[in-house]
């Protein structure tokens, strides 16, 4: 049985495992992240990988990076919440590790898990949003995972939602992460309470009734609790998420459009609206066979699992 150890770098947090083929993690581990010290993040990963293969024969190296990576799986041309500027992370860690090393994006990494173990196992085609801080996303068309020509397709989040709209942090004006987000589900909670707390009775006894200390598990555990404020604030951001899909669906007509990320463990708050709108957006369109929106379904090991599946093919 073929073995290779999937590493999922983040802005805090370096996870590793060891997976099998039929995408079982047998061993993990994990470490802080130096965000801001390129070199010592290449020391924590050579560390993790270490202590993997310590007890188990592996074959390949794949690492899940937030960030844009190039066509060639070689070099993190930019990374937003990490040191990484045109970083030679591929070769850095292959000459190390004396293993082969592919480097793909973390949102990339997530659909191959997908795809290959998860939510989209049956499908032939399938999209990821992931939704979370930010939004990322991933494509996988006929069994293949769409780079695009320089190594940085599918960036959904970064798709226009409103003309003019706000400013993102990519340097343009109304991305869809503005407005279908996680950081976006806090602002338009904390916007809500501070016009109307009476619509936010339990998320203002939560924090004392300091607006700004509302976050994205209280929005959530106040929408389950039936909280007017949090459960607008599900609506609005699953809205824009459902007339995103449905250009997908009119774009691609993929069989399966899966959302991922931290903000899924909502699940039907965030769901129903999503899927009212994407409806309601098709238009006519709708009457046609089209694609079914569902979870995610491999949860916080999708990095480790898809990085590792992918160092396998």
């Amino acid at each position: 049985m073929t073995l290779t150890i999937g590493i999922d770098i983040g802005g805090t947090k370096v996870a590793g495992g060891v997976v099998d083929g039929s995408g079982v993690v047998l061993a993990s581990t994990l470490r802080s992240t130096p965000a801001s010290d390129p070199a010592a993040i290449r020391d924590v990963v050579a560390d993790v990988v270490t202590e993997l293969r310590a007890k188990h024969e592996v074959t390949a190296v794949g690492i899940g990076a937030a960030g844009w990576i190039d066509s060639d799986r070689s070099t993190v041309q930019f990374a937003p919440n990490l040191a990484w500027r045109d970083e030679p992370l591929r070769d850095a860690l292959t000459e190390r590790l004396d293993l082969p090393v592919v480097v793909e994006n973390d949102a990339n990494v997530a659909a191959w898990a997908e795809f290959q173990f998860g939510a989209a196992r049956e499908a032939a085609s399938a999209i990821l949003f992931t939704v979370g801080t930010g939004i990322g996303g991933g494509i996988i068309w006929n069994g293949h995972l769409v780079r695009g020509s320089h190594g940085v397709a599918a960036e959904f989040g970064h798709g226009l939602a409103v003309p003019g709209g706000r400013e993102c942090g990519c340097g343009r004006h109304g991305c869809l992460e503005q407005y279908a987000s996680g950081n976006a589900l806090v602002r338009y909670a904390r916007e809500t309470a501070a016009a109307d707390r009476d619509a936010a009775e339990f998320m203002l006894k939560a924090t004392g009734g300091d607006v700004e200390a509302i976050d994205g598990p209280l929005v959530t555990q106040a929408a389950e609790a039936g909280e007017p404020a949090a459960v607008a604030a599900f609506v609005e951001i699953g809205g824009y998420l459902g007339e995103a899909m449905a250009d997908m669906a009119q774009f691609l007509d993929p069989d399966v459009i899966i959302v991922g990320g931290g903000v899924i463990k909502a699940g039907e708050l965030l769901l129903a609206p999503t899927r009212e709108r994407f409806t309601a957006a098709l238009g006519a369109r709708a009457q046609l066979p089209t694609a079914v929106i569902t979870a995610a379904q491999m949860g916080r090991q999708a990095g480790i699992i898809g990085a590792a599946d992918l160092a396998r093919h």
